[in-house]
């Protein structure tokens, strides 16, 4: 058994919190996750952390580790070397105590997203294609976990948390509107509370997701085309000029083809 050192972030405000040092016995197989239990259990009891599963799929137990963010569960203490491990909160969202942090904003954004709304009428149970299943599946295993929230520097560097609803929402809205049975079209909503056009494409997000989501490529480059056809077009603008388009209320979904495999 030997010892690795874990500087942990002690506090309720970044600005007047500080790192405290714990030496940690490491056994073969322990994650930063293992080390912070035993810091509670024998060195500070009072220690604040999320967590849940252990099993990197609740997505509870976010932080960011020697900078970067990643799951504690997931974060083996062997990568380290015997080097100093810091380990800090997410830095996008408000503290609350040591390593949690107040992340509700987001179920906010959430709410403020249409639901999957197939057709009145839809037979059940649904028949789709194998290819559309495979598009919107790769949506669906988002735990939450927000370091892609947390990375984005629209939402972590400049706060605009008014203007933009952060990688993770783009995800949830891709998912809606490639779904073969959806009827709803978002567009509107990417072009204006959305705030697609915030994100420049940096793909730190997508460096980051535990479930290796293709956030930029599968979701948000294709929304970010959707939202230009509908507004940024020439032709298209000149098309609805003479010719009418419906409501964006009431369009019909038109689904967005598959991105990058």
């Amino acid at each position: 058994m030997s010892d690795t050192t874990l500087l942990v972030f002690r506090g309720d405000s970044i600005k007047t919190g500080t790192e405290h040092a714990f030496p940690v016995p490491v056994l073969e197989g322990m994650v930063v996750l293992d080390a912070i239990h035993w810091i509670q259990a024998h060195a500070a009891t009072d220690l604040a952390c999320r967590w849940n599963c252990k099993a990197a799929k609740c997505g509870s137990c976010s932080a960011e580790i020697n900078g970067r963010p990643r799951l504690m569960c997931k974060t083996r203490l062997d990568e380290f070397a015997g080097e100093p491990i810091h380990v800090w909160p997410m830095r996008a969202f408000p503290l609350i105590k040591d390593l949690v942090t107040d992340v509700a904003w987001n179920y906010q954004v959430n709410a403020e997203i249409t639901p999957f709304t197939p057709k009145t009428d839809e037979p059940v149970p649904y028949r789709m294609a194998a290819e559309d299943v495979e598009r919107v599946f790769e949506f669906r295993r988002c735990i939450e976990c927000f370091l892609c929230q947390d990375v984005c520097h629209v939402l972590r560097d400049h706060d605009q948390k008014a203007a933009y609803y952060g990688p993770r929402y783009m995800v949830r809205i891709a998912g809606l509107e490639m779904h073969p049975k959806d009827t709803v079209n978002r567009t509107a909503l990417l072009h204006r509370e959305a705030g697609i056009g915030m994100c420049n494409i940096t793909k730190c997000c997508q460096d980051v997701c535990p479930e290796h989501i293709r956030i930029t490529d599968n979701a948000i480059i294709p929304l970010k085309e959707r939202v230009a056809g509908r507004y940024y077009d020439p032709i298209a603008w000149v098309g609805r000029k003479l010719f009418g388009s419906k409501p964006e209320s009431t369009e019909s979904n038109l689904h967005l083809g598959r991105g990058a495999s």
